[in-house]
C-alpha cells in the first residue's frame, strides 16, 4: 500500500479551559477548525498549516495542488476520523465536523 499524498497528526487532546462559559463540545469543534499542525501535501511541507482550511482547498481544487478527488476526499476522511475522535471525546459530535465540510 502507497503512502497517503496528504499526512497530517492527530490532534492531541483538546485544550479545554473550562469554565461555564462554553461548552466543551461546540468549544472542541471551534478548536478543530482552527487546529494547526504540519501538512505534507505531496511530499510539499506546510508548517504550522490551518488544517480544515487547508483541506477544503484541497476539496475544491484538488488538481491545483497535484491532487485526484479520492486523495482529497482520502485526506477529508482521516481528519474526520481523527478529529471526530478528539471531538467525541469532549461530548461533541463527528457529524458537527461533517456539516463543515458541505
Amino acid at each position: 500500500m502507497s503512502d497517503p499524498a496528504v499526512t497530517f497528526p492527530a490532534p492531541t487532546r483538546i485544550p479545554y479551559p473550562g469554565g461555564c462559559v462554553l461548552e466543551p463540545g461546540p468549544y472542541a469543534l471551534d478548536y478543530l477548525l482552527r487546529w494547526r499542525a504540519d501538512v505534507t501535501v505531496r511530499g510539499q511541507l506546510h508548517p504550522d498549516t490551518p488544517v480544515f482550511p487547508l483541506l477544503r482547498a484541497l476539496l475544491a481544487d484538488p488538481a491545483a495542488h497535484g491532487l485526484s478527488a479520492a486523495e482529497a476526499a482520502a485526506a477529508r476522511d482521516r481528519f474526520l476520523e481523527l478529529a471526530g475522535q478528539a471531538l467525541t471525546a469532549e461530548g461533541g459530535q463527528r457529524a458537527w465536523l461533517e456539516r463543515e465540510f458541505r
